[in-house]
């Protein structure tokens, strides 16, 4: 029965217990026997495990008894990190109600903001949890005060829990089924669902995962996608949960279920389309969310070469379970061929080069990260630079735009001064400045260029890791800009080469050329590391040659003869830097990446 379905997710910041409630709900529900249960049993990646971090968004459908009434619960667990808040947006859109969940030890955090400004967007029931009340230092009435006064959120109605105990999880279930309004949707109209996710299993090819707005699907029942206008015919229909997944002849009105579709690849299902009935289609698309736009580029090249074709291969699998990565290949002179590879952000990128070194055994270097730059000619044509090697030459450049993030910085009050130095030297502009307790809620305006690099940890380390930072990007401005070459005995080794504000080139050129002094192996001749903007040299650090003793030999005996000799070497040094060739080690541009 419609009126017995609950759709909800959980929102929450990193670490506030998202994963460890899922689990008690589970638990609570029958959903998995207490032998069966793990810790995290939602979170089915190793990555995921160790880091204890969710990645992908996971759902379970849940059945509840209250009153004697049976209610069927969709349950959605979200990440909580920054990278993956699309995998938020997406689950938000799929659901009536959500949790919020808040640590009762930290209170209200960046993310917390940021996650129920999406849930308000999707018009949800928010229901405020206080998790961990079982800790000494908990204080849950502060926090609630909190979540009035930074969000506006009414908490007369609350929840106060302990999901690693259990304590307050069944009161917790009773307010979801009493407070989550049941979906609303026509069960006779024509078949309307949208897809919300989507992933590859090797044994039953392409599958969705969809959330029913009206009507139903049936097994055997031909779809059409409305967005790509391909059909195709359901082989089997499922109920997700993460440990045995039940099959159903049909999911209804309201409900979320598994669409087995057993194609070899994703190509016509888009995250975000809508699946109808190809022979009685509905009228209107379901407003879809914004397909995850990459911000963070960066070039991955096999250690190994001849591994071109096996990571091509890799990323083709992988973005079979993670739509939101997209790559093209490029080749470099220092790095052989590889691909310029497309990520959210920062986390995003080092988990997607650990999956491919770990699910399929590859060695891989990452260049330098960047982001995405407009460029305005001056023949008025506008183009768009992902590597910065691609930009024009400054004498056909008019304007380069680069894109900006809307930060909002939650830091205790005594850090205040550290965190606002750090936005000024990251060419931040404030926007707004308000006190919430001990705390304060900082909004900046930031080039996305200045946060893709160290920015979250030089937070962390100015706070003493209690500041937490959410963004959202708003949009191209224009900038001073120039490109920032290193050239390494006069040849510029182009993954090397960033694009950096005017007024810190110099600053930032001479951080590079001394960092790669040390990493560069000394060689039979004197090696000149210089960083230039165009053709004007900025910085220069020299790598002093190797010394042979040739005149080892000379014992006693005519000066002359030592003289020869030495005279003999200095001019093959001379003739060797003439025709010399570097090669610039791995670590030279792993040292960059900590610049």
């Amino acid at each position: 029965m419609q009126k017995n379905i609950r759709n909800f997710s959980i929102i929450a910041h990193i670490d506030h217990g998202k994963s460890t409630l899922a689990d008690r709900i589970i638990q609570e529900c029958g959903g998995i026997s207490d032998r069966e249960m793990t810790s995290q049993v939602m979170d089915n990646m190793d990555i995921e495990k160790e880091r204890g971090i969710t990645i992908k968004a996971q759902s379970v459908r849940l059945n509840y008894e209250k009153d004697g009434q049976k209610y069927v619960l969709n349950l959605i667990d979200t990440p909580g990190h920054v990278d993956f808040s699309y995998e938020v947006s997406r689950s938000l859109a799929s659901s009536e109600g959500a949790l919020l969940i808040v640590d009762s030890t930290q209170g209200v955090e960046a993310q917390t903001i940021a996650n129920v400004y999406i849930a308000m967007d999707n018009d949800l029931e928010l229901l405020p949890v206080v998790n961990k009340i079982d800790l000494p230092s908990a204080d849950p009435m502060r926090v609630l005060g909190e979540v009035e006064e930074a969000i506006g959120l009414d908490c007369t109605f609350h929840n106060l829990i302990s999901a690693k105990t259990g304590l307050g999880v069944k009161d917790l279930i009773d307010s979801i089924v009493d407070r989550v309004p049941s979906p609303t949707g026509d069960e006779n109209a024509p078949t309307k669902a949208l897809i919300y996710d989507s992933w590859f299993d090797n044994y039953l090819g392409a599958l969705a995962l969809v959330r029913v707005y009206d009507g139903s699907i049936k097994k055997g029942q031909i779809l059409r996608m409305m967005n790509t206008k391909v059909e195709h015919q359901v082989i089997s229909l499922m109920y997700p949960h993460p440990l045995k997944k039940q099959d159903t002849t049909e999911i209804k009105t309201g409900e979320i279920g598994i669409v087995v579709l057993g194609l070899k690849t994703l190509d016509g299902i888009a995250v975000g389309d809508t699946m109808t009935d190809a022979k009685n289609p509905t009228l209107e698309v379901i407003d879809g969310f914004e397909p995850a736009k990459p911000f963070v580029f960066a070039g991955l090249y096999p250690i190994e070469t001849d591994k071109f074709e096996d990571l091509r291969e890799a990323l083709n699998k992988l973005k079979l379970n993670d739509s939101s990565i997209s790559f093209e290949p490029e080749s470099s002179i220092a790095l052989g061929s590889g691909f310029r590879t497309g990520f959210l952000g920062m986390l995003h990128m080092e988990v997607i080069k650990e999956r491919l070194e770990r699910e399929f055994d590859l060695d891989l270097i990452a260049t330098a990260p960047t982001v995405v730059y407009e460029v305005l000619k001056k023949d008025g044509e506008k183009v768009v630079i992902q590597n910065p090697s691609e930009l024009p030459e400054p004498n056909y450049i008019e304007t380069i735009f680069e894109p900006y993030v809307k930060a909002t910085i939650l830091v205790p009050d005594e850090f205040l001064g550290n965190v606002i130095k750090l936005l000024n030297d990251k060419r931040g502009i404030q926007l707004k400045m308000d006190y919430i307790g001990k705390r304060v809620l900082l909004e900046y305006d930031i080039p996305m260029n200045e946060i893709v690099m160290d920015f979250y940890d030089k937070l962390k380390s100015t706070t003493k890791g209690y500041a937490s930072f959410d963004y959202e990007p708003i949009g191209f401005r224009p900038g001073n800009l120039k490109k920032l070459d290193v050239r390494v005995a006069g040849d510029i080794v182009d993954a090397l080469s960033i694009i950096v504000p005017e007024d810190k080139s110099v600053s930032r050129g001479r951080e590079f050329v001394k960092a790669l002094k040390e990493l560069i192996p000394r060689q039979l001749f004197e090696v000149a590391v210089q960083a230039s903007i165009g053709s004007t040299i900025i910085a220069r650090e020299t790598v002093k040659s190797m010394g042979k003793n040739v005149t080892a030999k000379c014992y006693g005996g005519d000066i002359t003869r030592k003289r020869k000799l030495l005279e003999k070497q200095k001019a093959g040094k001379k003739r060797m830097k003439a025709i010399g060739k570097v090669n610039v080690p791995q670590e030279a541009f792993m040292a960059v990446l900590k610049i």
